[in-house]
């Protein structure tokens, strides 16, 4: 029987195999999820409606909001708008707590829980995909175009968001829903399912709240335009963990897949 020095270095070498196809593996996954967001965006960008539509579907989402007393987002912004230090952090968290917290929680959920990255990247193509649909055929012109007599802070104090999103990939008539709001909700349940550090479900659950509070503050999109990127959400979290479960689900030595282990999330 070798000494454990001596098995050491195949022990070593074995790792480095193992560790390699993982690193490819991690770069090819996070390559396509980069091509699907460019490709989505492309194509949203192309689905750019005319304004004459756009703001009749907005003068409709306006009138439900009405209907239901959610029209909150001219009373909501006159709280802010004049206070710089505010609208400086809401438009921090408008453009750096959206694009560079899904890609750093991609590659967290890549590298540590990959069934969990395979539910969240499922999910944003399901809810990408109905979004496209939506854009293309109820276009609906944010608050800050329409005629609320709000202040797009975002554009107005800010350069950042068209470096991270240039114009050429943006359809400005995109607001409902809400991906920014739902993009960002898919990346919190995939962090509540993956961990149960206290601290870390905390920051995730604020990032959310925050981002819900921030679109509306900024004039991006009206609180229905949130609260349907947020139900797109949810519906596209549970159906991609069908999807995800089934995948990934045992099989008998006849094909027939097993009841999924006690505790796996739906």
């Amino acid at each position: 029987m070798g000494s454990p020095a001596a098995a050491a270095p195949g022990v070593a070498a074995s790792q480095r195999r193992t560790s390699e196809p993982l690193a490819s593996r991690i770069v090819l996954r996070i390559g396509v999820v980069i091509a699907a967001v460019i490709g989505y965006f492309g194509v949203r960008g192309l689905t750019d409606s005319s304004q004459t539509k756009a703001l009749r579907d907005a003068a409709r989402v306006e009138a439900a909001e009405r209907g239901l007393h959610l029209d909150w987002e001219p009373t909501l912004q006159s709280l802010v708008v004049n206070e710089q230090a505010i609208t400086r952090l809401l438009n921090w968290i408008y453009i750096f707590g959206h694009w560079p917290v899904i890609a750093l929680t991609l590659i967290w959920l890549l590298s540590r829980h990959p069934e969990l990255y395979a539910r969240a990247a499922c999910a944003m193509l399901l809810s990408g995909a109905v979004g496209l649909v939506s854009f293309a055929v109820f276009p609906v012109a944010p608050p800050r175009l329409a005629a609320l007599g709000m202040t797009d802070t975002v554009t107005e104090q800010s350069h950042a968001y068209r470096v991270l999103q240039p114009p050429a990939f943006t359809n400005q008539y995109a607001a409902m829903p809400s991906l920014h709001v739902g993009w960002n909700l898919l990346m919190t349940l995939a962090v509540l399912a993956a961990t149960r550090a206290v601290w870390l479900r905390v920051l995730a659950v604020a990032l959310t709240m925050s981002m819900d509070a921030t679109v509306v503050l900024t004039a991006n999109h009206y609180v229905l335009d949130a609260f349907a990127g947020a139900v797109l959400a949810q519906l596209s979290w549970y159906m991609a963990g069908r999807l995800v479960m089934r995948r990934h689900r045992p099989t008998t030595q006849d094909g027939d897949q097993l009841s999924p282990p006690v505790g796996v999330p739906l």
